[in-house]
Parts: C-alpha cells; structure tokens; sequence
C-alpha cells in the first residue's frame, strides 16, 4: 500500500464508487510520472477496485495567456510523460478538448476519478464543474507543493516572515520520499475511443489554434528528463555558491527550475530532498527560495480571489500608491514600446530582451524590471496590468503562483513600508545605481547582446523571482 498523507487528499464531490472499467487520473498540473502523489493514488486506487488506470490529459489551445511558446515547451514534457507511464504499463490518452469536458466523458466508465491540484482560478473551476457532472467521485490529491496549501495555513499570509514558522511546523511530515510502482493490471491493450497513440509534438503542434507571435525557440527544452538534467548540473556546479551569485545576473547561478516546476515536470519534494542531501553552503538559501517564496506564492493566490490585479495589494501598498498616482513621471513608455525594450534605460531593455529570447529573465532583473514599470506608466493600475501582461506574455514560468506574486511584490506584497518617495510612496524603490552598485551591470547588457547573436535551445534562465532583496 502507498500511503498518501491524508492532508493532500481532498474529496470535490460525494458521488459513490461504481464498478467502472478501469480508474481514471486526470492529470493537468503535475505533468510527470515521477513523485507524483495523484497518480500512486491513483494506481493504488486501481489496484484496489480490481480494474486498470488510465491517465487521461485534456489540452485547450484557449488556456489564458498561452501561446506557442507555452504549449511547445508542455508538449515536449507530455511526449516523456507518455513514454514513462507506458514503462508502467499505463496507457495515456492525450485529447485536445476543454480538460473538464475530456474528464467527465472519460468519468463515465471510471469507477472513480482522481485528479491533481491547481490553484489558479481556471485550475479549481474546472475541478469544481468536473466534480458536479461527474457520477463518480472525484478526489484531488496535491502533489505540486512539499506542504499542501491548507495544511500549511488556513489564511492567506502577510509575508515570508509570517508564513516560514507556520510551513516549517508542518514541513517534515510532508517531506518525504514516494514510492513508485506499476499498477497490477495494465491498461496498454485497452481500446479508449479518441485515444491519440504516441504523441507526435509537431503534429499537435500544427493541429492547435495558438498565438504564434511570440518566438518558440526558448533556450529551455520541456520535459522531466531535461529537469532533471538541469538540476544535476545546478547541485554539482552551482548549489554551493547560490547564496553569493544568486543576485547576480552576469554569471550562471540559479537552478533554472522554475519553468519545469511551473508545469509539474518536476516535483518540488524531489528537488528538496536533493539539495537537502547535497548540502553545503547554499542549501539553505534555495530550500527558503524554493519551499518558503514559492508556496508563499501558491497561499496568495489560493486565498486571495483578486491575486491577478492591483486590488489583491495590502491596504497600505494600495493606498500609498494611490496617493501619488497624480505625480509627475520622467518617463511614460506605451505597452508597445516596454514590448519592445525600447527605454531610455539599457538595463531595462536587456532584461526585456533576455524574457523575449529565453522564456526567462533573472530573478533580480525580474524585481527591477517591474519596478521601473511602475515608475514609467501613467497609473499604478496600468502599471501593474502592463508587467503581469508581458511577464505572462514570454516567461515559460509565466501564468503561474510564483509570476502573480511576483508582480504584486513589485507593487508592495509580502513586504513593508520604506521612506516615503514620489511615484512609489512608501513600497520599495530600485534604482539603476542600485545594480551597478551589486553588479556588473554593463556586463550583464552585454552578455545579453551576445544572447541575440546565439541560437536558441541552448541552456539559460534562472528561478522565479528570487529574493527579495534591494
């Protein structure tokens, strides 16, 4: 038996279990085979009822905010995904229709139906519409955090300090190792109307109605292999000086696992344990990174309902900014021209420049980047409509916990007041000086120069939005 701990499990509806022809795991966020607890559920589940598992994946070409880039880089994850589960004897059946609708016509042979957690609005919508149309249960199991939401706070918290106490308290009850096995039946033979065979990337590629004006060719290639590879290379390489380099964009410190984990191909408990094995220096730098920012991250959008716009702020954040909403900018940029990089600032326009051509931008060049947007745009509210649109627009991590916080940040959330100045009131400022002063930051416009001159698909990029440090 693999025991799952019960604070990951939560039932969405109260149907009864039927006979079924096999069990069904609907997977959506944790996009993987390994240290995935909805699916060992879910293949315990099989085994249990006597019937094999499924494992079914919806694709929308309307998921929000989405474009080419996006879905490439999904789909080259999916394909693994499909090969592994095959190992396990698991057949997957990947659909291009609405997920909740694929789920609920699957559902109807299952004799439950497990799915994994998303915590975004579109995520618990969709799970909430499955979970009244089907006539079979519907059990989530969160495996895309080490402490499942809840579990680590019932409320949504006010900052790092606030939250650290509160995970660590309920940490290592859920970091931990999971047992992977095969299901005893296998569902390779089982004839599924719409089943897809091997998943061939360039072919659904071309099927999907997507936004293709934003560059695929990202320097990161999708997938839990290419994860893993890329943390191997970060514990062996990097890990002892992230707490010294991790603010410094010039050089290649960071752990570049943000866009796997912001599409589930890597579990962020298989990360940890590893850095925790690692040890040294940096370890207790990026486990706070990785365990305390991001599911800070993940508490802010699951508990605050307005975490895609300037109202989630804190009181103080809102209000300090609306008072010098009227104040004089030095610069006004259109939406067109900070696309573009197009600033007064050369700092700016390589941060730009770097989120446009890798799928991902430094996490300290991130905090200036969204700083300056504030300073440069006619209002607060545009402001942060503007930043969360483009860091949406060509992040890979974009559309994810880590990328609404993040902006917030920019703007006030999870920190405090500081000295009172125009445009920003009391929310943190940054300023160009501020780099030069931490950095090479001539070095760092010119290591992106040389970017524009390489060709894509070559390693680059780094973590969420790294501390937050002035």
């Amino acid at each position: 038996m693999n025991a799952i701990p019960p604070g990951r499990i939560h039932p969405l509806n109260s149907r009864p279990e039927r006979r079924g022809s096999y069990v069904l795991y609907w997977m959506q966020a944790s996009q993987r085979a390994g240290c995935n607890h909805a699916l060992e559920y879910a293949v315990t589940a099989a085994d249990r009822v006597g019937r094999p598992l499924l494992v079914y994946f919806g694709l929308t070409d309307r998921f929000p905010e989405a474009n080419a880039r996006h879905y490439r880089f999904m789909l080259e994850g999916l394909k693994e995904v499909e090969e592994d589960l095959r190992e396990r004897g698991i057949q997957m059946v990947v659909r291009r229709q609405s997920p909740p609708e694929g789920a609920c016509r699957l559902g109807r042979k299952a004799a439950l139906v497990v799915v994994d957690a998303g915590y975004l609005r579109i995520q618990r919508e969709w799970r909430a519409q499955a979970a009244r149309a089907l006539d079979c249960p519907l059990i989530e199991v969160e495996s895309d955090v080490v402490v499942p939401v809840r579990e680590a706070s019932a409320k949504e918290e006010y900052s790092a300090a606030t939250f650290r106490p509160r995970l660590k308290k309920a940490l290592e009850a859920y970091l931990v190792p999971l047992e992977e096995r095969a299901p005893e039946r296998s569902s390779l033979e089982m004839e599924v109307r719409g089943g897809t065979g091997p998943l061939n990337v360039e072919e659904f590629m071309a099927s999907l109605d997507l936004d293709r004006t934003v560059p695929v060719g990202s320097r990161f290639r999708g997938g839990p292999r290419a994860a893993r590879r890329a943390l191997a290379v970060f514990l062996r390489e990097r890990l002892d000086a992230y707490a010294e380099e991790r603010n410094d964009p010039t050089v290649d410190g960071l752990s570049n696992m943000s866009p796997y984990l912001h599409f589930g191909q890597i579990s962020p408990i298989e990360i940890a344990l590893k850095v925790r094995e690692a040890g040294g220096p940096g370890a207790d730098a990026y486990l706070d990174e990785l365990l305390v920012r991001r599911e800070l991250s993940v508490n802010y959008v699951f508990y605050n309902p307005f975490y895609d716009s300037f109202q989630s702020l804190p009181a103080w954040a809102g209000k300090t900014l609306g008072d010098h909403a009227g104040d004089r900018r030095e610069f006004l940029y259109t939406l067109e021209e900070l696309d573009r990089g197009a600033t007064h600032d050369p700092y700016w326009n390589a941060a730009q420049k770097e989120m446009i051509l890798t799928g991902k931008m430094h996490g300290y060049m991130r905090m200036y980047w969204g700083k300056k947007i504030l300073e440069w745009t006619p209002s607060p509210e545009t402001s942060f409509r503007y930043a969360l649109h483009l860091n949406n627009r060509y992040e890979l991590d974009g559309r994810d916990p880590n990328a609404f916080a993040g902006v917030a940040w920019c703007f006030g959330k999870h920190d405090r007041p500081w000295a009172e100045r125009k445009v920003f009131g009391k929310v943190r400022y940054m300023s160009a000086g501020g780099l030069e002063r931490k950095f090479d930051a001539a070095g760092y416009c010119r290591k992106i120069a040389h970017m524009e001159e390489m060709p894509s698909r070559s390693a680059g990029g780094g973590d969420a939005f790294g501390v937050i440090s002035s």
